[in-house]
């Protein structure tokens, strides 16, 4: 028996075969129209766990920040700077596209 992942996490949609788990299933955080422009904030600086905690009271949702702006953020962590401006997703819709 494998593992199962939360609603939380990037791995969510992959199917685990046997013991492993299998190719990744990208979940796609889609533009809505109530998303927000934000700039990045120094005290985030490589760390978009800590942005999603204060945001969304869960550091396991940072992987949101980089599928909704996959033409910005080439690295997760890398790009992750001050200044950086990045699409936000509220939320109340987050919550909803996930299932939460």
């Amino acid at each position: 028996m494998g593992a199962t992942y939360k609603n939380t996490s990037p791995w969510f949609s992959t199917p685990i075969k046997k013991t492993y788990l299998d190719v990744l299933r990208i979940r796609t955080v889609s533009a809505e129209p109530d998303d927000f422009l934000y700039a990045i904030e120094s005290q985030y600086t490589y760390r978009p766990d800590l942005l999603a905690f204060d945001l969304y009271g869960d550091s396991a949702l940072w992987w949101v920040f980089i599928q909704r702006n996959l033409d910005v953020l080439q690295d997760p962590v890398f790009d992750f700077v001050p200044g950086k401006k990045i699409y936000v997703p509220k939320k109340s819709s987050l919550f909803n596209i996930l299932g939460l």
